[in-house]
């Protein structure tokens, strides 16, 4: 271990080099507030690397930039996931934001002032911590899949990429919000797919790559819809909030029709497992040889060794402002201060205004939270 003349002393810690981490380095940097990006993976953007292969961006390139650097593609088309995670290294590498890849933190501590950052041999004295990452970090899938027989192939979705992982035979996919509705329909070329719904989510009723979503709905849904009236602030944003965080978005490219037509059958809960096959709620057998889990995630939060944490397990903030904790900070989470928090349109708002706050605790002019406090 490291002793403390070897600790690395530095204003900011920001926790993720995805488009939260990314972008709170670009408005640190813009104020001049001394920072460092540690972030786990091996190269930028190999969260998006890591995503399944024909995933495509739900948002045109006109909305997929950063604050500083539009994504250089035409205004109405859609991102694949290796162009998203290209444009975020050089995104980095165009502002010159100090990122520590391969650096995966083990441990956020309080320390005096301010905190102790534990990176593997890489430890550092921060200020200032900015956890800048979403709250699904570590795939759920519930406690019955391990008395799934062994002849079912189980997947999650974090580790789906294509339909050769999956053999010869009937496939279940259990969840149905985007992920599992995309990954259905996928699978539905070359196998008989059996979804499972849940609660209905809804749908965005409109053709994300039609005319009509490139000549008016886009703006309206992404600019105003989840930008500015689906927010904390608003009467509307509030009462939606708690459904959004707890039942998901809509479906945004795939639709009920869609799965129809493909034949995907749609079923209701999986209640458990009965001679090692998945039974539903009622009382049916399903005889599949795949089991792909579209069933969330947890936050992964586990390394922030802080009483941060409300009842439900999210962190308590206002508007990503820890203030129980001065200094702690988070970007990046569902609906943190609008629906539009975790996309990458939406996400340099919240960006900008913590390191505005970060900027103005080095100065001694903190501003204080306006907005009642909640989890998120």
């Amino acid at each position: 271990m490291r002793n403390e003349s070897q600790t690395e002393r530095v204003d900011t810690v920001v926790i993720g080099a995805g488009q939260a981490g990314l972008s709170v380095g670009y408005h640190l940097s813009q104020r001049g507030v001394p920072f460092v990006i540690l972030d786990a993976n091996e190269r930028i953007g190999d969260q998006w690397r890591r995503r399944w292969d024909s995933l495509r961006l739900f948002t045109p390139a006109r909305y997929a930039g950063l604050d500083g650097m539009p994504f250089p593609a035409p205004p109405h088309y859609f991102p694949t996931k290796d162009e998203m995670a290209d444009f975020l290294e050089r995104y980095a590498r165009t502002f010159q934001l100090p990122v520590q890849s391969g650096t995966r933190v083990e441990r956020v501590s309080r320390h005096g002032d301010g905190f102790l950052v534990i990176a593997g041999p890489p430890r550092f004295e921060a200020r200032n911590v900015v956890v800048a990452m979403a709250n699904y970090q570590r795939p759920r899938v519930p406690p019955f899949a391990k008395e799934l027989g062994p002849d079912i192939v189980q997947i999650h979705s974090f580790d789906y990429r294509n339909p050769s992982q999956l053999r010869d035979g009937d496939v279940l996919v259990v969840g149905a919000g985007n992920s599992g509705a995309e990954i259905a329909l996928e699978a539905s070329r070359a196998h008989h797919v059996t979804l499972m719904s849940g609660r209905d989510v809804g749908h965005v009723p409109f053709d994300v790559d039609g005319l009509v979503a490139r000549l008016f709905m886009f703006r309206l849904v992404l600019r105003v819809l989840f930008h500015r009236v689906l927010t904390i602030a608003t009467p509307f944003g509030r009462a939606m909030r708690p459904k959004v965080l707890h039942v998901g978005g809509p479906l945004v490219r795939t639709k009920p029709k869609d799965l129809d037509s493909a034949g995907v059958q749609r079923v209701p809960r999986v209640a458990g497992v009965r001679e090692g096959r998945p039974v539903l709620d009622d009382g049916r057998v399903l005889d599949v040889k795949n089991v792909v889990w579209c069933t969330g995630f947890h936050p992964g939060f586990s390394w922030l060794d802080l009483p941060v944490f409300g009842p439900d397990g999210d962190p308590v903030h206002e508007r990503g402002i820890v203030t129980s904790h001065p200094g702690l900070y988070f970007v990046g989470l569902h609906f943190l201060y609008a629906f539009s928090s975790t996309m990458i349109h939406g996400v340099g708002r919240d960006a900008e205004r913590i390191a505005r706050h970060v900027a103005a605790r080095a100065s001694g002019a903190v501003e204080q939270p306006a907005l009642a406090s909640s989890a998120a």
